[in-house]
């Protein structure tokens, strides 16, 4: 009877075991593949076929089987099935009602060799549902992995029954500690601590599931970083505009008899402010897309022609602020790339040089052929960057005088971005002073010529 009991466990313990981790597997992964569509979706005032197609074309590739996007009367406006798509129809599905009931639903299913996972949020606009997004996944890869353990333990069953004595325990043993290292992980991971690992080795399914389980928790563990990062930038920056904006408008409101002149300043500064936040707001998103590489198709792009352009741009600016602003080019400076993304990051250093040299000061931009790099270096003679503060001119949110910065109209990002670009397309950003005063800016890309190999 204890053999049989062993076996039994043998044969059914880890299965479940397995199958409970698989379940809180796919409730994770497609919980938050359904939040990535949901966010992407969240700035709409309401949803559309055309203004959720073009929201959805951005989210990144999940595999998932199938996605719908409803409004809040559960019309699908959205549908992924390739063939009898059901876009304009009613869906009552389950998980679909419980969204626009505004709680968040998952449900799966291991049956017929399969895992069955689905899960749906709500769309929320200013507090009000404006639609759900449904996500369904049928999954035989994990099925056959959990099939695949099955067989095993089966083979593995008839050894034992043949060595029961010397092999029993210790197999148990293994087993249950393999088992309870990932019970325990997935207990760690769940109270948040997304850093765990279980540390399981080996090439059997239990060890394979646990890799899984690692990776899953790396990808949970990045995303978490990410967001509070996000969160503390993004509202300690936001915070500042938004307090003058409430002061402005306090002001106009509690100060009788505010005559029309003093009305019209205050309204013109809270303009700016309204601005910035703009500004902000769309440098965040442009991150934010290079974060999850949401990037255009690279081509070829001749850079200097893009810099001419840039240079037409900024000469009324520099004349402006009576800033001597020259360039300069040489070679063959073609790189892989799109001209927005070669635009943005020569306006982004151009301007500030710009910004930051005082009056009668002189920025010079060059463009050059290094080898096998494009280089393009925009050199001032301002105050310079304080050494301390060089290897951290490229981070996000992150000023050299931050008084400074904010009332030149600066948000922090427009280094972050042009490194971030760069980098993206195999380049490098880097900062330096020149020995005679003032800073130099230099963005290597490397060069795709028609020669380059």
């Amino acid at each position: 009877m204890g053999i049989t009991a062993v076996l039994v466990l043998l044969n059914t313990y880890p299965l479940l075991v397995s199958q409970d981790l698989v379940f809180r597997s796919k409730a994770t992964t497609l919980q938050s593949s359904v939040s990535v569509m949901v966010n992407s979706l969240s700035g709409l005032d309401e949803l559309t076929e055309e203004n959720v197609a073009q929201a959805m074309a951005v989210v990144e590739e999940t595999g998932l089987s199938r996605i719908l996007v409803t409004d809040s009367a559960g019309r699908i406006l959205y549908d992924t099935r390739e063939t009898g798509s059901a876009v304009g129809q009613y869906t009552f599905y389950t998980e679909v009602v419980q969204a626009l009931l505004g709680n968040d639903a998952f449900t799966c299913q291991y049956k017929d060799a399969a895992f069955r996972s689905r899960a749906s949020s709500p769309v929320l606009y200013q507090s009000q549902i404006i639609g759900a997004v449904y996500a369904y996944e049928y999954d035989t890869e994990q099925a056959s992995l959990l099939e695949g353990l099955r067989s095993n333990l089966l083979r593995l069953s008839g050894i034992i029954a043949v060595v029961v004595v010397c092999l029993s325990g210790w197999l148990s043993r293994a087993l249950t500690r393999k088992i309870s290292q990932l019970l325990t992980a997935i207990r760690q991971v769940r109270e948040g601590a997304y850093s765990h690992r279980a540390d399981i080795r080996g090439r059997d399914e239990i060890a394979q599931i646990a890799q899984e389980f690692n990776s899953l928790t790396d990808r949970l563990q990045t995303t978490e970083n990410a967001r509070r990062r996000f969160v503390s930038d993004a509202s300690h920056e936001l915070k500042t505009p938004l307090a003058a904006i409430r002061l402005l408008t306090d002001s106009i409101l509690q100060t009788e008899n505010i005559d029309p002149a003093t009305t019209r300043e205050f309204v013109t500064d809270i303009g700016a402010e309204a601005e910035r936040l703009s500004r902000i707001t769309e440098d965040l998103l442009r991150l934010t897309r290079l974060d999850n590489s949401v990037l255009e198709t690279p081509v070829r792009v001749d850079v200097l022609p893009v810099l001419e352009q840039v240079m037409r741009m900024m000469s009324l600016v520099a004349q402006e602020k009576q800033v001597d602003l020259t360039y300069e080019a040489s070679g063959e400076c073609t790189v892989l790339a799109s001209q927005d993304e070669i635009h943005q990051v020569i306006y982004n250093l151009t301007e500030n040089g710009v910004k930051y040299t005082g009056s009668g000061g002189a920025v010079q931009v060059s463009l050059r052929r290094e080898e096998t790099w494009v280089v393009l270096s925009v050199a001032d003679n301002g105050p310079g960057i304080p050494e301390e503060d060089l290897d951290r001119i490229f981070e996000r949110f992150y000023r050299v005088d931050k008084a400074r910065s904010r009332a030149a109209g600066g948000t922090g990002l427009g280094l972050s971005i042009v490194s971030d670009m760069v980098k993206k397309r195999g380049g490098m950003a880097q900062a330096a002073n020149r020995p005679g005063g003032g800073a130099v800016f230099t963005v290597r890309w490397p060069w795709k010529g028609e020669d380059a190999s």
